[in-house]
């Protein structure tokens, strides 16, 4: 086994069955019997659990930490399986279940990587009952509003417009069966522009089992899903509802993909405070191989003390 390919252990994973769409769920129990905050985390765009399993460890110091699929991504059903789109109000629905489902009536942290911040502002946004149960929002990269993105025109209408290409059943069957396949994938991707900022400090060897776990994310993912929500983080506006939630986000100064200056007006808009920290990162997110350490960076001292503050 590849040291640097992220591995779960069997016991904190287990099966989920939602509406009819398979995936799975991850659970890490509380550290110890007086870390009793329970911390539900909800991963971004092109993720699965191995990917963001470093960053449950680095939480899972602070409490229970439990990870859902969500359709469509990790290898999850997705929704046209059902018959539906994945949009951001069915994912926002998909996600309250899961939250019924795990919590019942007991208060949580809840925490958004990127676009699962999306994800998890709509639902806050949608199930009123559910917010109130909320002690604290967290933001790890996370978004509001698509201007938020940093990218020039052109680049923006080709993310946008690609998307909605690929979110199509035939055009997805390209892009996942000739576009990503693996040997295409082996010899071209890390001279993709995006792929540039993952792989600049990294050995050979790092270089290696990411291009292979890159790949293997590729694969899991549904295409057409991925395109579909690409398409809905292009002209997303989550600015049209107030929570009275404050919000704790975790900037990075260097991030390509957002100017976090607009990031901050519009989650002002939204939450009814704002709290900003800075990740010591040199682009948007760690890589999919990175150690628990590596993700700690994100856990700066500021929100070590807001996951140790007790509840009101």
């Amino acid at each position: 086994m590849n040291e640097y390919i992220p591995h779960i252990p069997a016991e904190f994973v287990m099966p989920l069955n939602i509406n009819g769409m398979r995936g799975r769920m991850l659970h890490l129990p509380a550290p110890s019997k007086n870390r009793t905050k329970e911390i539900l985390l909800v991963y971004g765009h092109h993720a699965s659990l191995e990917r963001m399993y470093s960053f449950t460890q680095a939480i899972n110091k602070y409490g229970a930490v439990t990870m859902p699929d969500l359709p469509g991504f990790g290898g999850m059903d997705s929704f046209y399986k059902i018959g539906e789109k994945p949009t951001l109000d069915n994912l926002a629905d998909y996600l309250a279940a899961i939250v019924k489902l795990r919590y019942k009536n007991r208060r949580f942290t809840i925490a958004g990587f990127s676009f699962g911040f999306l994800v998890v502002t709509r639902m806050l946004q949608k199930h009123p009952d559910i917010a109130k149960r909320v002690d604290m929002v967290v933001s790890c990269v996370g978004f509001a509003h698509h201007d938020d993105f940093s990218f020039s025109k052109s680049r923006f209408l080709f993310y946008r417009w690609t998307g909605s290409f690929v979110s199509h059943y035939l055009p997805s069957l390209f892009f996942r069966y000739v576009a990503m396949n693996t040997l295409l994938l082996r010899h071209l991707y890390s001279r993709m522009h995006n792929a540039k900022h993952k792989f600049g400090d990294l050995n050979d060897e790092q270089k290696k089992a990411m291009t292979e776990f890159e790949i293997q994310l590729w694969h899991i993912n549904d295409a057409r899903t991925y395109g579909a929500t690409t398409a809905l983080s292009f002209t997303v506006n989550n600015c049209t509802q107030s929570l009275e939630l404050p919000v704790w986000h975790v900037a990075v100064k260097a991030d390509h993909f957002f100017d976090q200056d607009k990031v901050e007006q519009h989650m002002r808009v939204i939450f009814s405070d704002f709290h900003k920290v800075e990740a010591k990162l040199h682009k948007h997110s760690m890589n999919v191989i990175a150690s628990e350490k590596d993700a700690a960076v994100f856990i700066t001292a500021e929100l070590k003390r807001a996951f140790n503050k007790k509840p009101k």
